[in-house]
C-alpha cells in the first residue's frame, strides 16, 4: 500500500453509489457504476489514484477483459473450433452483446465498460493486482437458457438476434436504466425483467457469484497482504453483492464452484431415442403392411421433407454449393443420431470452403448491424448456415412426421 496520506471517500468517489464491507481482516470498497458514463471512468481513475488501494477487482471476466482491451481479439478465433466443438450459441451470444455495446459507444460517445477497462489500466500501471471476479458470459448465457423451456429459449435467442440486427438508436429509457444497471441484462431488452429464470442468472447469481470471488481474494493473495481492495462492478449489482458479501457464510470455492456448474446433459438422448423409434418403426411398418411401395414412399417422403427444408435453409443463408449438398445429406440422417446435426455438419462445410478471412473478424460488428452485412460476412453467414439449417431441419422433421402419419393411418 502507498505511504501517501489516505484519501476520504467522498475525495475521490465524486458522490458515485458504493458500500464498503469488511470481512475477515479486508474492507473491500464496491463503487457502482454507470457502464455508460464518463463520470464512473473519472472516479474509477481518481478512486485507484488515491493510494488508498492495494489491490482492484472488476465486474469482468477474461473474454470480456479481452474484447475491451484488444480490439484484434475476435478476428484469433477458429471459428471451425467454435463449431466443432458446439460453442456456435455461446459465439452468438457475445456477438450480439459487441453489437449492442457498439451501437451505445456510436450513439453516446463512450465505450460501455470504459470505467472497467481504466479501473484494470490503471492498477498495471500501478503493479496493482487485478482480479476478475464475474462470471463467463457463455456460462451465464448457458444456466439462463437451462432454466428455459422451449419456447423461452426461443424468445431468448430472438431477443438475441433482434440485438444483432438493431441499427436504431436505444432508448433514452433503457439508457437511464443502463446507467443504473447491468450490461448484459441490458443486452436481452425487457426480456430479464420479464422472465425470473434469466433474472436470477443473469443479475441475482452474478451477485453471489462475484461476493464469492471476492471472499477468495483474501485467499489468492494473503502472502501479498492485500487488505483494501476496490471493487468495480456496475451500479445494479451494488447492493445484492454488498449483501451477500455481508452475510454469506458458506465456503466461498463451493459456492464459486455450484455458480459455474451446467446441468449435464443426459446420457440417454430421450428424444432421439424417441424420434429414431417412430421413424424407424414407421418405416418398418409401411414395408411390413405395404410392401415395397408403401415403404419406398415412406422413406422417401422423409428424405425429401428433412433434406429439402435443410438444404433451403442453407440456401437462404447464402451457402456455398457443396455447403447445401451436406445440408440435404445429413438432414435425413442427423435427427437420428444423437452426435450429429445438420446445421453442424453444413456450417462446418461453409467454413471449410469460404474460410473467414482476418478482414471478415475486423469488420464483423459492423455488418451483423445491416441485414445485408450479415450475409456480405463470411462469419456471420456461417452462423447463419448454422442457424438456418438446423431450422430447416427441425421443420422438415415435424413435416416428414406428420407425412408419415397421414399416410400410415390415412
Amino acid at each position: 500500500m502507498s505511504d501517501t496520506p489516505l484519501a476520504t471517500a467522498a475525495d475521490f468517489l465524486h458522490g458515485q453509489p458504493h458500500e464498503v464491507v469488511e470481512r475477515d481482516g479486508v474492507r473491500y470498497t464496491l463503487l457502482g457504476t454507470a457502464h455508460v458514463s464518463q463520470e464512473s471512468v473519472e472516479a474509477v481513475r481518481d478512486a485507484i489514484g488515491s493510494g488508498r488501494f492495494d489491490a482492484v477487482a472488476v465486474e469482468l471476466d477474461e473474454a470480456r477483459l479481452q474484447a475491451l482491451s484488444d480490439a484484434d481479439s475476435m478476428a484469433k478465433l477458429d471459428l471451425v473450433k467454435v463449431i466443432r466443438t458446439g460453442k456456435t450459441a455461446m459465439f452468438a451470444a457475445n456477438l450480439a452483446l459487441a453489437a449492442y455495446q457498439r451501437r451505445l459507444a456510436e450513439q453516446l460517445g463512450v465505450e460501455p465498460g470504459a470505467e472497467l477497462k481504466r479501473a484494470v489500466l490503471e492498477a498495471r500501471a500501478r503493479n496493482m493486482p487485478v482480479h476478475l471476479i464475474d462470471r463467463d458470459v457463455g456460462l451465464t448465457f448457458k444456466r439462463a437458457s437451462d432454466r428455459l423451456g422451449f419456447w423461452g429459449r426461443a424468445k431468448l435467442g430472438g431477443g438475441l438476434l433482434t440485438g444483432l440486427l438493431a441499427d436504431d438508436e436505444v432508448g433514452a429509457e433503457e439508457i437511464e436504466k443502463l446507467k443504473q444497471g447491468d450490461m448484459l441484462e441490458a443486452s436481452f431488452n425487457e426480456f430479464a425483467s420479464e422472465s425470473p429464470a434469466v433474472y436470477e442468472t443473469v443479475i441475482a447469481e452474478r451477485d453471489r457469484y462475484m461476493a464469492a470471488r471476492l471472499r477468495e481474494i483474501r485467499e489468492d493473495t494473503n502472502n501479498d497482504g492485500s487488505r483494501e481492495v476496490l471493487a468495480v462492478v456496475g451500479a445494479g449489482h451494488l447492493q445484492g453483492l454488498a449483501k451477500h458479501l455481508r452475510e454469506e457464510t458458506g465456503p466461498a470455492g463451493a459456492i464459486r464452484e455450484e455458480l459455474e456448474s451446467v446441468a449435464p446433459k443426459s446420457n440417454i438422448p430421450w428424444f432421439t431415442i424417441i424420434l429414431s423409434t417412430v421413424v424407424i418403426g414407421g418405416f418398418a411398418w409401411g414395408f411390413w403392411q405395404g410392401g415395397i411401395d408403401v415403404g419406398s414412399d415412406l422413406l422417401l417422403q422423409w428424405i425429401l421433407a428433412t433434406g429439402l427444408l435443410g438444404a433451403l435453409g442453407c440456401a437462404i443463408a447464402g451457402g456455398h454449393p457443396l455447403s447445401i449438398l451436406v445440408a440435404f445429406v445429413a438432414s435425413p440422417i442427423t435427427p437420428l443420431h444423437p452426435a450429429l446435426a445438420s446445421g453442424t455438419l453444413s456450417a462446418l462445410t461453409e467454413a471449410w470452403i469460404r474460410k473467414p478471412t482476418y478482414a471478415d473478424f475486423m469488420a464483423l460488428r459492423a455488418d451483423v448491424q445491416t441485414v445485408r452485412g450479415w450475409w456480405r460476412n463470411r462469419v456471420s453467414r456461417t452462423l447463419l448456415n448454422f442457424f438456418l439449417t438446423s431450422l430447416g431441419t427441425a421443420i422438415g422433421v415435424w413435416t416428414g412426421g406428420l407425412k408419415m402419419l397421414g399416410t400410415l393411418f390415412g
